[in-house]
């Protein structure tokens, strides 16, 4: 079940994943929309050490340099000036003038070598209460400054460099993808959605790590809400509903409707249930005695007149009868028709009209996939039903219909048809579906 569908999805999210990883474009991912300010975008710039040791060096250059011969030679005559001051003192040649001891008594300045990297000091100049409040403000800037230069390598430190996918590529991955589910008969508004959920998590987004495991989750999540239409128990409506309660069953010739009404009969006796079935199909040759057979294995009265017969007349007889004899369901077998077919659609819309029938069921036939989920549409068109059996889910290997049959006529699925046997008839359960489908 769902063989040819599980293999060529697997294999194609598979193409679809690794394509889109290496498709994808880097992108650094946007941190703060605030325009980064000159001073940043400095500090990002990646110094050049030769040229600093070029400026460097220029700037030693410029630098004034003490001639080592004028030292010695000053550094000479004031030795020579002091020795000659203290001959005079010690002689009382001459009286000393005030200049001559202060040259004696100064003490002998210490020697300190101008380096290289020093720069001559300029005498500093009265500061006006103006600028002294200028550069009060300037100095609160400044050790402000590392902090905001602190956050922003911070953000930077925090940033990471994505991979995203544009739209025009996404379209262009996703077309393998799309054909594997067109061959294996998912409609084309299903197709739609699965685009609309991929393309809503995988375009111009940062991608995760495991490309795979998200699109996996993603489309499970879409068939999971495509699948979950609400449930119509049909036990609990019978039990709700007092007096007889009316099914008819409408669908085109070959989709299993006779078998599906006789295992649906089961179905009821096993849960308590009295039965009565309506040979409506007056049309088809050999309708009313496949209809028969079924009966009298399954126990129950069939309600049948001969071949040409008003169906809606027959359908009438058998109400009644339940309702006299006490009878908890009423199964409508209708002919199989084309919607193309007017007069029995005509037909159609008489028995309705005469029985009003508290359950509508569509049964269709899921291994013919889109050709299933137009005849789907147009009955629902015509009559609005409230749910459908699919038949030969079993033999169905691409499992497009069960996919896509309720989303289009946004009608729940009730059983599917899995053999040739009574009990061959199951519940629908979106999960069940869903892990065979590898999900």
């Amino acid at each position: 079940m769902f063989g040819k569908l599980k293999e060529k999805l697997k294999r194609s999210l598979s193409i679809f994943s690794k394509k889109a990883q290496e498709e994808a474009e880097e992108k650094p991912e946007e941190i703060d929309k605030k325009p980064i300010e000159k001073s940043e975008t400095e500090d990002l710039e990646e110094i050049d050490t030769e040229e600093i040791k070029e400026e460097v060096k220029e700037k030693l250059k410029e630098e004034p340099k003490v001639d080592k011969e004028e030292k010695k030679k000053h550094k000479e005559e004031k030795v020579d000036k002091i020795k000659e001051v203290k001959e005079k003192v010690e002689k009382k040649e001459t009286p000393v003038t005030e200049s001559e001891k202060e040259t004696i008594t100064k003490k002998k300045p210490e020697r300190k070598e101008i380096s290289k990297e020093e720069k001559p000091i300029k005498e500093k100049e009265p500061v006006k209460k103006e600028e002294k409040t200028t550069k009060i403000e300037e100095k609160e800037k400044t050790e402000e400054q590392p902090k905001e230069k602190k956050s922003f390598f911070g953000k930077i430190k925090e940033s990471l460099t994505t991979k995203t996918i544009s739209a025009e590529k996404f379209d262009n991955l996703f077309w393998d993808l799309e054909l594997a589910l067109l061959e294996n008969n998912v409609s084309v508004e299903v197709i739609e959605r699965i685009k609309d959920d991929l393309k809503e998590e995988l375009v111009n987004k940062p991608l995760p790590r495991d490309v795979p495991k998200k699109i996996e989750e993603t489309l499970k999540n879409t068939l999971t809400e495509i699948l979950s239409f609400k449930k119509i128990d049909i036990i609990e409506k019978i039990k709700e509903k007092e007096g007889t309660f009316v099914i008819a069953f409408f669908g085109i010739n070959g989709t299993g409707k006779t078998t599906s009404i006789a295992k649906l009969t089961n179905h009821l006796q096993q849960q308590g249930f009295s039965v009565v079935l309506a040979a409506c199909d007056t049309f088809r040759a050999a309708a009313i005695q496949q209809l028969e057979e079924h009966a009298e294995k399954l126990n129950v009265k069939i309600i049948k007149q001969d071949y040409g017969s008003d169906a809606a007349a027959v359908a009438f007889d058998a109400i009644k009868y339940a309702e006299k004899n006490k009878v908890d369901v009423v199964l409508i077998d209708t002919a199989g028709r084309l919607h193309s077919n007017t007069n029995l659609m005509e037909e159609l819309k008489k028995i309705i009209r005469v029985t009003k029938p508290d359950m509508k069921i569509f049964v269709g036939e899921s291994i013919t996939g889109n050709d299933c989920i137009e005849q789907a549409r147009r009955f629902n068109d015509l009559v609005e039903m409230d749910g459908t059996i699919l038949t030969k889910v079993d033999v169905d290997d691409k499992g497009g219909a069960p996919l896509s049959i309720s989303y289009t006529i946004k009608k729940p699925i009730l059983f599917l048809g899995v053999g040739q046997g009574y009990k061959d008839l199951e519940e629908f359960d979106a999960k069940i579906v869903l892990e065979r489908l590898g999900f």
